[in-house]
């Protein structure tokens, strides 16, 4: 028998729930008139404004939720992470990733009436605030600046209350379980100048530079001459400072203006990613264009299936605009195209799990840290963001490899170790 708790809002967007999704969500929904509805013994879904749902009908996808979650209309009681858990596989179990559910008509007008009787209807929500509003055709100079900065400038000092003290911001390289995010931070940045075989005296290139941890390490460790290049004045201003007099030169510059090559190396850790699918073989060219013949290039590169190569409405609109990822079997084809010989191919997806948690640990311990320096909103779109992104690389339904090349010599040398019989 439906209780009376049962019967009011949370009820109500059960039985919409049900019929869009194939069967009810694994969560239980408690709803702004204080009804509850669902599983007692899973996370709790709490919409606090039927706000929420209006969004959800403008925007019957992630960034409606997302929106929702960034306003502080729904929130999660519980793990946050097994609730996206639970509903995605719910979403496998039931087709809706694969896209075999089908909403029928009498689901439809049953979601209207329903909608109608809770108020729902209305006009759009205003968007909350920090979504990323930019203009110009995608993968120009003048554009991609501004994505670079939107993400990246957002400040210095929010960086460090999330980052390791290195301000390494991509997937670590965990030798020992028990090695701490730093320490893994540091053996992913020697295992990088390790296969690009360092050697004091050789010119660096580090394209898409960030806090210049790489350049950092490079120049003190192996003795090497760098020049980091970024689009961010944030993490310019940073890496300046911490160089201090090490012989690094950190320029604000696009990669497509770098024309002082050739270079003995190149690294480009996790920058691929926003240089955009029309763009990826200027982008390959101009790494070979750049690099010495016998060079070697270490390209650190997130992947998606080709179903999914942007990083979804939530990611584009509130964290990495423009952002672009394909198979790594691509991305390798597209290397080779520029004429690169691509010589190994190293997986890291589980390394960025445990390396995006370290950093939700970090968020959430110094949560009030965070709300202080940039407001609530931004610091709900950072919990969904990094939240999000651990589910997604442990479920596999994103990557991240460490893909080595070289410039062959006109003879074919490739400055890789000689083989002798």
């Amino acid at each position: 028998m439906t209780t009376m708790l049962e019967a009011g809002a949370a009820g109500a967007l059960s039985t919409i729930v049900a019929g869009v999704a194939g069967g009810a969500l694994p969560v239980r929904i408690r709803a702004w008139d204080g009804s509850e509805s669902g599983p007692s013994d899973g996370p709790v879904l709490v919409i606090r404004d039927r706000n929420a749902l209006r969004r959800l009908l403008w925007h019957p996808n992630e960034l409606g939720l997302a929106q929702a979650y960034i306003a502080g209309e729904i929130d999660v009681e519980g793990d946050l992470a097994d609730g996206l858990r639970q509903v995605w596989r719910h979403a496998r179990t039931t087709g809706l990733t694969g896209g075999g559910i089908r909403v029928g008509v009498a689901d439809r007008l049953r979601a209207a009436r329903i909608a109608l009787r809770l108020g729902v209807l209305g006009p759009r929500p205003a968007n909350p605030p920090a979504q990323a509003r930019l203009d110009g055709r995608v993968h120009t100079r003048e554009r991609d600046r501004a994505a670079i900065s939107y993400h990246y400038d957002l400040s210095n000092d929010f960086y460090r209350l999330i980052l390791d003290p290195r301000m390494a911001y991509s997937c670590a390289y965990f030798t020992d379980p028990a090695m701490s995010l730093e320490d893994a931070q540091v053996a992913k940045l020697d295992l990088i100048c390790r296969k690009l075989g360092l050697r004091p005296g050789m010119r660096m290139l580090d394209v898409g530079c960030g806090w210049g941890a790489l350049a950092i390490h490079a120049a003190r460790n192996y003795g090497v001459t760098v020049v980091g290049v970024t689009l961010s004045k944030e993490q310019r201003a940073y890496a300046v400072e911490a160089a201090g007099d090490l012989p690094i030169e950190f320029r604000l510059q696009d990669y497509r203006d770098v024309d002082d090559g050739p270079f003995d190396a190149i690294s480009t850790i996790e920058m691929g990613e926003h240089v955009g699918a029309g763009n990826y073989p200027v982008f390959a060219a101009t790494l070979h264009r750049l690099l010495a013949p016998g060079g070697r290039l270490l390209v650190q590169q997130m992947s998606r299936g080709a179903h999914a190569p942007g990083g979804g409405a939530f990611i584009e609109s509130y964290v990495a605009p423009d952002m672009h990822m394909r198979p790594v079997g691509e991305t390798v084809a597209l290397l080779e195209r520029a004429g690169l010989e691509v010589r190994d191919v190293h997986g890291l997806r589980e390394h960025y799990v445990r390396t995006v948690r370290c950093w939700l640990d970090t968020l959430e311990h110094r949560w009030d840290e965070v709300v202080a320096l940039v407001g609530e909103p931004v610091a709900r779109v950072w919990r969904l963001y990094l939240v999000g992104g651990a589910l997604t690389f442990e479920e596999g339904r994103m990557g991240v490899d460490q893909i080595l090349a070289v410039r062959r010599t006109a003879e074919g040398a490739s400055g890789m170790p000689d083989v002798r019989c």
